[in-house]
């Protein structure tokens, strides 16, 4: 597939461009290559909206994506920059624009620098978390990282994604925590940020703002830029590790144990919480599908029937402490005794307890490795209580809502009556079927530090056209309620990215006009990321201006 618009003769000359600056090697253009950078996840999959890639390129070092860039810029090729490629669920290494050629960054794999006196790491995009957790642990260094779910991914690649992990709160926001980068512009221009831009800069990693307009932001979802490094902010390595989960007895006591785990977490008493229902493992029983199946659910008194029937607990709160073991053991002492005088009926249940470094067979008894900074690939071990039916794939729906009880069971409501009326209660999702997806004991996600993630994911299928139709139909539906609510997206896959950015449309789209006039200027040509986040070359803007039209369409 050649990119829109461009000759075959033209694209010949590109690619003769790219082996020049990179290697002839180092240039894919083979059906069997190029196949391996499709979105094997992609909703779209035998639709007519479904990406395609035309080659790929994989530049070693800064001077060679420079070479590339000016090339793409001369030729008016489309390139598509991926740090290792990994974001399944969300994108993968397949770009908005069908025809774009990938600029693969995984040879730039260097780690640069870490400290552990001063806590940070210097890192190039091809960096996965397996490769600065080793780099770490080889060394005997005293820091942690913050990795995400599957750890195959890039620092830098999943920072600039907003992604996030599983540890204390500034750091398991992988963009809030990087500092400083270095960025190739559409151009071909090299440029530092933050104190970066301070030849022999001493504060790279250490001081973000450096000084005058922060900039960094604009390389994040966006398409201004290709970087080339970036800092990062690391978690000094404490003494130990310990857990305890508190339980409620009724529905309604989620409102209560959210505002109080908001206070210990906001106060840095806690690290990441993680709610839970125990009526979960009810959800296949018959009685309860056929309740959840009802007009408008249960209501609250059937829920809590429900959970006394059971002996079952309406709401669990798994709370992480880091530090030494004894101020460990005095903050879950002083939990409990917050919980307790605010929720008389809460219970509690002491959870496990690490000394650090750990060994080699602590390490493989970790239930959940990254809430302690260990990378794996766990999350594609196959059935689990997480996910008991694993499918072909999956996109992820990640709205944004208020860190509240009342929030979380207002989406639950919205969400599901949503999932209902389209019929789509058998969808295959990741946590089973679409009427598990919205249950009322779905829980939020808590990776954000001022706010909840109410997630899921729908199966995406390698195999069947019509159930991904199905998908896309019904998480089209899921972002117009979303928005109806008050809830954005902040993280979506390319097949949702123009309708997500449409609901964020105060004063007539004023905050992608603007994007888009920063776009003009630093990219005319349009050659990076077209389309990433709704931000699409001027030449491509054929709706009112601002839409692309039927890009995708299915």
């Amino acid at each position: 597939m050649l990119p829109p618009g461009v000759s075959s003769n033209d694209f010949a000359l590109a690619l003769a461009a790219f082996k020049e600056a990179v290697g002839e090697d180092q240039v894919y253009t083979s059906d069997e290559d190029v196949a391996l950078y499709q979105d094997a996840y992609d909703v779209l999959w035998g639709l007519p909206g479904q990406r395609h890639v035309s080659a790929a390129v994989a530049p070693a070092t800064v001077e060679q994506v420079q070479k590339v860039v000016v090339a793409a810029n001369r030729h008016r090729i489309p390139i598509y920059p991926v740090s290792t490629g990994m974001d399944l669920g969300y994108g993968g290494s397949a770009g908005n624009l069908s025809g774009s050629v990938v600029l693969d960054l995984k040879r730039m794999n260097k780690v640069i620098e870490v400290d552990d006196q001063r806590h940070f790491a210097i890192v190039e995009p091809g960096v996965s978390y397996f490769d600065l957790y080793r780099y770490i642990q080889d060394r005997g260094l005293k820091v942690f990282i913050d990795c995400p779910d599957p750890g195959w991914g890039s620092p830098v690649g999943n920072s600039l994604d907003h992604g996030v992990g599983y540890t204390w709160y500034s750091y398991r926001d992988h963009f809030n925590s990087h500092c400083g980068m270095e960025v190739v512009l559409p151009n071909g221009e090299l440029i530092r940020t933050g104190m970066g831009a301070l030849p022999g800069a001493k504060t790279w990693a250490e001081y973000r703002y450096g000084v005058g307009p922060w900039v960094d932001g604009l390389f994040a979802q966006s398409n201004f830029g290709v970087v080339t490094k970036m800092g990062f902010h690391l978690f000094p390595q404490p003494e130990a590790y310990r857990s305890g989960t508190v339980f409620v007895p009724k529905r309604l006591d989620l409102i209560p144990l959210v505002q109080q785990v908001n206070y210990l977490e906001h106060s840095g008493i806690i690290s990441q919480p993680e709610y839970g229902s125990p009526l979960r493992a009810l959800v296949d029983e018959p009685a309860v599908k056929a309740m959840l199946k009802k007009p408008g659910g249960p209501s609250d008194a059937q829920l809590d029937e429900l959970a006394s029937q059971h002996r079952l607990s309406s709401w669990s709160c798994t709370l992480q402490f880091f530090g030494s073991l004894e101020t460990t053991q005095a903050n879950w002492n002083y939990c409990q005794e917050r919980l307790k005088a605010a929720m008389p009926t809460a219970t509690f249940e002491d959870g496990v307890t690490h000394r650090f470094p750990l060994g080699a067979d602590e390490k493989a008894k970790v239930p959940h490795k990254p809430s302690l900074g260990i990378p794996n690939l766990e999350a594609f071990r196959g059935r689990s209580p997480r996910n008991p039916r694993p499918t072909e794939g999956h996109v992820w729906f990640a709205p944004v809502i208020p860190k509240t009880g009342e929030a979380v069971m207002e989406a639950q409501r919205a969400f599901g009556e949503a999932v209902r009326g389209m019929g789509a209660l058998d969808l295959p999702t990741f946590f089973g079927r679409g009427g598990n997806a919205y249950s009322p004991f779905d829980a939020p996600a808590t990776w954000m530090f001022r706010a909840f993630v109410f997630l899921s994911g729908w199966a995406a299928s390698r195999s069947d056209p019509q159930q991904n139709k199905k998908v896309y139909e019904i998480v089209t539906k899921l972002i117009q309620v979303a928005a109806d609510h008050g809830w954005g997206e902040y993280r979506t896959p390319p097949a949702f990215q123009d309708a997500v950015v449409k609901a964020y449309s105060f004063n007539n789209h004023s905050l992608l006009r603007f994007q888009q006039k920063l776009k003009d200027a630093a990219d005319p040509n349009g050659i990076i990321s077209a389309g990433r986040y709704g931000l699409w070359p001027r030449h491509m803007r054929e709706v009112d201006g601002i839409w692309p039209a039927n890009r995708p369409s299915t």
